[in-house]
């Protein structure tokens, strides 16, 4: 009777898994490859379990058929370098005073449904208050508020914070304080460690921090504004940077980039990712003179109308802006320096510290891989598995995500027209699924 009443029970729970096919569509798996015409994808529950041609595959009966004809069906994007807390407002001071007690309720689950509505269904977050931070990465996979599946790593790790800041900047005095602080961020479970500012740490500081992280199986994102960042960042064995520098000058030291080039040639210590953050800074200029995109709606989804108010007022002004008055010339090294980068053998991801001023989680992503490909010349295909198959690779979740394919789970976008030809149709996103549920 008990094996009976076992073998009815997983009968009923087979039936009541639901069933969706996506038909129709030209397929991007991400893993490369020539695009497959006339796709046709089978999920179950969450996850991918048949891939096939239209006309050769089986549709199962009583199976949801959506239509993606005439679309770019592809992996659901991931952005490496995101933050949940802060939404394009200007200024830093007053949003730090003002906005913290929000940050978990309100800021960073409307930042979330902004990502996931465009088309971003994984997305790693660097610098947020620790507790709001693994409260809301567990509430989106709990169910409970949507969003990206989220990578966190809680407070930065600095010589000194910020003023104001000391509640998401964690300063470090020397070496056991470093490793102190590396193993409380362990075991509050971030998923990754975020070192900035390490050129004024000692170099054991920063070396205690990479080595503590390593051992708790974390891996450790360095800023890269300065060269002594990168050189010690280099030094101690970091896994990730990020950005592409803030100075001016017209292309990375050779030292530096001899340094990066011996780093990437020792396949035994696996890839160096970089995330570069490029399109703010090659955007800046053409949105402060063409505003629109900050008249957008988009970035309003999910937050309070006194919010969206204090965000308008602060961007009314862009070319005041103290945050950008460096920008114009740093843009004309930004193509120079991309390069040294792409042809050193670092890993390149898609990225965009979404959440500065003026850069909206509604808008950012699609940004950064248009001035890939447009502006800086690199591969759509390159592009796209930069936003896709590597960051999976990158935050060893390639067994689940990053690729359509059969056993993982289902996190599909699909846009109307060709990708690999316009790459900026990413913009409007038609459908988005995550974990085999469609959320758009």
């Amino acid at each position: 009777m008990f094996v009976l009443l076992m073998i009815t029970t997983a009968l009923c729970a087979a039936q009541t898994t639901k069933v969706t096919v996506l038909a129709g569509g030209t397929l991007i798996d991400g893993l490369g490859g020539p695009p497959l015409r006339d796709s046709l994808i089978v999920i179950e529950g969450e996850r991918i379990v048949r891939i096939g041609e239209m006309g050769r595959t089986l549709i199962p009966a009583g199976a949801e058929r959506i239509s993606t004809e005439g679309m770019t069906v592809l992996p659901g994007l991931w952005d490496m370098h995101v933050h949940l807390s802060i939404n394009g407002h200007a200024d830093y001071a007053h949003w730090d005073r003002t906005y913290p007690p929000q940050f978990e309720s309100v800021i960073m689950p409307a930042s979330a449904r902004q990502l996931l509505q465009a088309g971003i269904t994984s997305a790693r977050d660097l610098g947020a208050p620790l507790e709001a931070s693994i409260n809301v990465r567990n509430a989106i996979r709990a169910g409970k508020i949507p969003g990206p599946s989220m990578y966190m790593s809680g407070p930065f790790l600095q010589h000194k914070p910020y003023p104001g800041t000391a509640h998401f900047r964690w300063g470090v005095t020397g070496v056991e304080d470093a490793r102190e602080k590396t193993r409380r961020l362990a075991k509050a479970g971030v998923d990754c460690i975020k070192l900035v500012d390490q050129d004024e740490m000692s170099m054991d500081e920063v070396r205690a921090i990479v080595e503590e992280a390593h051992k708790n199986n974390l891996t450790v994102v360095a800023h890269s504004h300065r060269p002594d960042e990168i050189r010690r960042g280099l030094q101690a064995g970091v896994d990730f940077f990020e950005h592409t520098g803030l100075a001016t000058a017209p292309e990375y030291p050779p030292d530096v980039i001899g340094m990066i080039r011996e780093r990437t040639a020792r396949s035994n210590l696996g890839p160096l990712y970089w995330t570069p953050t490029i399109e703010g800074l090659f955007n800046y200029e053409y949105i402060r003179d063409n505003p629109e995109k900050l008249d957008d709606p988009s970035w309003h989804a999910g937050l309070p109308q006194s919010i969206i108010d204090d965000i308008r007022a602060s961007i009314r002004y862009p070319e005041r802006l103290p945050y950008f008055q460096i920008t114009p010339a740093r843009r004309p090294t930004l193509a120079r320096k991309f390069q040294q980068l792409h042809e050193s053998g670092v890993r390149l991801l898609i990225g965009t510290d979404s959440g500065i001023p003026m850069k909206f989680h509604s808008q950012s992503t699609w940004n950064e891989l248009d001035v890939w490909v447009n502006k800086l010349g690199v591969d759509p295909m390159e592009a796209i598995r930069a936003a896709t198959y590597w960051p999976a690779v990158s935050m060893k979740a390639d067994k689940n995500y990053g690729t359509v394919t059969e056993g993982k789970y289902a996190d599909i976008i699909a846009v109307r027209g060709d990708v690999l030809r316009y790459i900026n149709l990413l913009q409007r996103v038609d459908i988005v699924i995550k974990h085999g549920r469609r959320v758009k």
